[in-house]
C-alpha cells in the first residue's frame, strides 16, 4: 500500500507540473503571437517579439511553436487570432489590492472568469483607478553580467563568459533613461535590474540590446505598490493562495499587488 501511495503522490505531481507547463507555453504563445500581430514577425525588426521568442525559448517552448506562434497573428492556418490587453483592479483576502493584467481574445469571458474568482478567494473587483492609485509603473529590465561567445566549431553551442559586475553597472547608469541599477543573483548567475521610467524602458532595452555586449535577459513594464501591506501566518498564506488563483488563469498575463514580498 505504500509503494501504491508513493506512486499516487508522484503522478499526482507530475500531472500538476504537466499542467503548470502547459499554462505557462499557453502564455508565452498567446505574447508570441500579440508582439508578431503587433510589430511584424520577423524578430530583428521587433524588439518585443526577440524578447518573448528568448524567454519562450527559455522555458522549453520549441522553435516550432515559436514560429506557429508568429504565423497565427497573419491568419496562416485560418486563425488570424486578435487579442486585447487589458487590466483589471480588486482587492484580496485582508484587503490586498490587486492588479491584474490579460491578453484576451474575449474580454467578457475573462471579466466573467475573474470576477467569479475574486469572489472565491475571498475578495472582489473593483472599478477602474480603485487601486491603481497605489502603483507605480516602472520599466524593468534584468541584464546578465556578460557576454556570449561563438563556440570554437561549427555546431558548438555559444558560450557564456561572465563580466565584471561593477564595470557594466557603471557603464549602464550613463544610458539615458535609466534611473535606477540594482545587484542581484539569478539562478547562480550575476545580474543587474535596471529600472526606467514606463515611457522609457523599450528605448533603453534597444539601446542595452544593440549598443552593448552584454546578455540582456528580459525586458517588461512592472507595477510597484507605493504603500505596501505586510501580512504573515494564515493571512499571508491566504493571500498569496489568492495571487497563484488569479495567475493560473488562462487570459492572465501578470498580477501584481501591495503585498510585502
Amino acid at each position: 500500500m505504500s509503494g501504491h501511495s508513493k506512486w499516487s503522490t508522484i503522478k499526482h505531481k507530475k500531472e500538476a507540473n504537466d499542467a503548470k507547463k502547459g499554462k505557462i507555453f499557453s502564455k508565452v504563445s498567446t505574447l508570441i503571437t500579440h508582439a508578431a500581430k503587433q510589430g511584424g514577425g520577423d524578430p530583428e525588426m521587433n524588439p518585443s517579439l526577440r524578447m518573448h521568442i528568448e524567454k519562450a525559448k527559455s522555458v522549453g517552448f520549441s522553435i516550432d511553436k515559436i514560429e506557429k506562434a508568429i504565423a497565427k497573428c497573419t491568419g496562416e492556418g485560418g486563425e488570424g487570432i486578435d487579442f486585447t490587453e487589458a487590466t483589471y483592479e480588486g482587492f484580496g483576502p485582508c484587503g490586498i489590492a490587486i492588479i491584474v493584467d490579460c491578453l484576451t481574445d474575449n474580454t467578457n469571458r475573462t471579466v466573467s472568469e475573474l470576477r467569479k474568482l475574486f469572489e472565491e478567494v475571498g475578495g472582489s473587483m473593483g472599478e477602474s483607478g480603485s487601486v491603481s492609485w497605489n502603483f507605480d509603473v516602472k520599466g524593468y529590465i534584468i541584464v546578465k553580467c556578460g557576454h556570449m561567445e561563438k563556440g570554437e566549431k561549427y555546431g558548438d553551442e555559444d558560450r557564456f563568459v561572465k563580466d565584471d559586475r561593477d564595470t557594466i553597472m557603471m557603464e549602464l547608469m550613463d544610458v539615458d533613461g535609466v534611473v535606477d541599477i540594482k545587484r542581484i543573483a539569478l539562478e547562480g548567475v550575476e545580474v543587474l535590474e535596471v529600472f526606467t521610467e514606463f515611457a522609457d524602458m523599450a528605448k533603453v532595452r534597444d539601446i542595452l540590446s544593440s549598443q552593448f555586449p552584454y546578455v540582456v535577459d528580459s525586458a517588461s513594464i512592472i507595477k510597484v505598490a507605493k504603500l505596501p501591506k505586510p501580512l504573515s501566518g494564515k493571512d499571508l498564506e491566504k493571500a498569496n493562495g489568492a495571487l497563484e488563483r488569479l495567475e493560473d488563469n488562462g487570459d492572465v498575463q501578470d498580477v501584481w499587488s501591495d503585498l510585502v514580498v
